[in-house]
């Protein structure tokens, strides 16, 4: 189960309108949290910040009301105009550190992609509160990454921090209980629950792994 105090959100969704295929992300962020989603990151790389903005207003309205912790990926003013619960950024955006330095970041979750060991020792992994370990399994959703992690990758990390670690690339059912097993605090899930037909009855299922 690997419930860690400091990230109590086991079953993480990485949403965008581009990976619901066509319906409405509200409904299927509704959908997920109601099948066990426990946090949800708002992840729109090809848009403008005023559509961003949009809906990540329009988004926390929906998390809001199941009292959902909202991440903003990557966009540090949407995440602080729609006074977001937290930021994700990866090695080639805005630094946690620089985070840190402004107001409205002191005291907001911050989560770091690690794509490189070397990333362990450094300063912006010691401010960050969680290390998103990406990808553990290539895939379609997220082409710009470095390591492909694997089973072997994330055991090995686990035994290098206590960080919480959250573990996403094509994750799904049939390796979900084995990720937990290798180290994971959470599973990040886009496809499994986006693309799914039945996003809460998908969120339920990979909920289930989780809990074993």
């Amino acid at each position: 189960m690997n419930l860690h105090p400091k990230f109590p959100y086991q079953l993480y969704l990485v949403i965008s309108e581009k990976d619901c295929l066509g319906r409405n992300f509200l409904k299927v962020a509704k959908e997920a949290i109601l099948g066990g989603v426990d946090i949800i990151q708002l992840r729109e790389k090809n848009i403008g910040k005023k559509e961003f903005l949009q809906k990540a207003l329009q988004l926390k309205h929906v998390t809001e009301k199941y009292n959902i912790p909202l991440i903003i990926n990557d966009h540090p003013e949407v995440a602080e105009k729609a006074d977001a619960f937290g930021i994700h950024v990866g090695n080639n955006d805005i630094s946690p550190t620089s985070l840190r330095d402004q107001p409205f970041f002191k005291n907001k979750m911050i989560g770091y992609s690690i794509e490189y060991l070397e990333q362990l020792e450094n300063e912006q992994t010691i401010i960050s509160d969680y290390l998103g370990i990406s990808p553990i399994f290539s895939t379609k959703t997220k082409e710009d990454t470095v390591t492909e992690w694997g089973i072997d990758g994330l055991t090995k990390i686990r035994s290098l921090t206590d960080k919480p670690l959250i573990a996403i690339g094509n994750i799904n059912l049939e390796n979900a209980e084995m990720i937990m097993k290798a180290g994971a605090n959470s599973l990040a899930v886009v496809s499994a629950i986006c693309a799914s037909e039945n996003p809460q009855k998908s969120a339920f299922e990979l909920k289930n792994e989780i809990l074993k």
